[in-house]
């Protein structure tokens, strides 16, 4: 009999699930999927435990509390002053991927193109998929991962109906700047079609500030912009996201979300909007912590005798394994748990096409420094002999 229908048959068992299964069996260092090895502010989980204590635990509204959206819709505006009606314009979703399923889902129609930005995130073309749509791609390439403008008005054309970026973005850690977040809105608003951006790691960058394109003048019309709980708060678990857009697109995103998850988990709401009322200073504690976690890493991969490249926001080091004498990123990722007992992500599955693309792997610095010391520790005793390191 028939099982797996044919747009979801290449997909098969996620990168990171995988590489998560490999490391337990192993006992590795899992530097591989992107879950902090801490937990969330205690303000936060304080808040959950009072909302199921006081008795939410009935569906939310659909689309959000109206609490929640409102806390939304005024952390949206504070960061990027833009105002959004919290009612028309915000829907609260069961995490950035279900947005992510519920966007493609609402607003893409058989046939039409959607353009990704390589590498990307592994659910996107899963949800262009089950769309029926048609996947476009461009390419940011190593060292620099500039963005691929040229390339990018070549790739969008009369089908195009979304192009697709993410900023402070996984895996290159890239902050696109002022001047390539200028040149795709003209992109866009020239060939008329939309743009999703997801913005999860948006308070997770370094030398460059982030800033949504949904702020640029002509934008907020024709972008949604999505976003989450997890990556700000520690709190991945908890599968917090949102979907910010105009009315006649949030039509169609909840079209598809109350289908999907048709509401999230109400005590969780309730605390998420604690977490959104948080002060700057945490913001600035949270760049301060993970700007400490980010040499650590990088110290951790030289010391080992790597070449990282040090990202400019998120929480991922991407290294080229390939003067290391490996098939690709796959084997010398597989020999990481094995051997070495260190788990990072290959990076050929975050293209369509990855030809040119196995020669980076991605470590994940959302862990406590311990973890990284020992990670580093164990890199630099495992790799001896294939990479030069200091002092061997």
């Amino acid at each position: 009999m028939r099982g797996t229908v044919a747009r979801l048959s290449p997909f098969g068992e996620s990168v990171f699930t995988r590489i998560s299964r490999l490391a337990a069996e192993h006992r590795a260092v899992n530097l591989g999927q992107g879950f902090p090895n801490f937990d969330g502010p205690d303000f936060v989980k304080e808040a959950a435990c009072s909302a199921i204590a006081a008795g939410h635990g009935q569906y939310a509204r659909m689309s959000g509390l109206p609490e929640l959206n409102r806390a939304i819709a005024a952390r949206f505006a504070a960061d990027h002053g833009v105002t959004v009606d919290p009612d028309r314009e915000v829907t609260v979703t069961s995490g950035c991927t279900e947005a992510i399923a519920a966007t493609m889902l609402g607003l893409v129609e058989p046939g039409d193109e959607v353009v990704l930005v390589e590498p990307f995130y592994d659910s996107y073309p899963a949800a262009i998929a089950m769309a029926g749509g048609t996947l476009r791609t461009v390419r940011m390439r190593a060292p620099d991962f500039h963005f691929p403008v040229d390339e990018l008005r070549r790739a969008v054309g009369p089908r195009t109906r979304l192009i697709l970026i993410n900023s402070p973005h996984n895996p290159t850690g890239r902050v696109l700047t002022d001047a390539e977040l200028g040149a795709i809105a003209d992109i866009a608003m020239k060939a008329g079609c939309l743009v999703v951006s997801d913005e999860v790691y948006e308070h997770i960058w370094f030398e460059r500030p982030h800033r949504s394109i949904a702020s640029l003048p002509g934008m907020a019309e024709r972008t949604i912009v999505l976003s989450s709980l997890g990556k700000t708060f520690s709190l991945t678990g908890w599968k917090i996201g949102w979907a910010v857009a105009p009315p006649h697109l949030t039509a169609g995103i909840r079209a598809a979300h109350q289908f999907l998850t048709f509401a999230t988990t109400t005590p969780l709401q309730h605390a998420a909007v604690v977490a959104l009322q948080a002060p700057a200073t945490y913001h600035e504690r949270l760049r301060a912590d993970y700007a400490a976690r980010r040499q650590a890493m990088l110290e951790a991969l030289r010391g080992a005798g790597l070449d990282p490249l040090t990202p400019q926001g998120a929480y991922f080091v991407l290294c080229d394994h390939t003067r290391l004498g490996f098939a690709g990123d796959e084997a010398f990722c597989e020999h990481l748990i094995r051997q070495v007992g260190v788990a990072a992500i290959p990076c050929s599955p975050f293209h369509a096409d990855p030809a040119g693309a196995s020669h980076l792997v991605r470590f994940a610095f959302c862990k406590d420094l311990a973890t990284i010391h020992e990670a580093g520790t164990r890199l630099k005793a495992g790799l001896r002999g294939l990479a030069a390191v200091p002092g061997s």
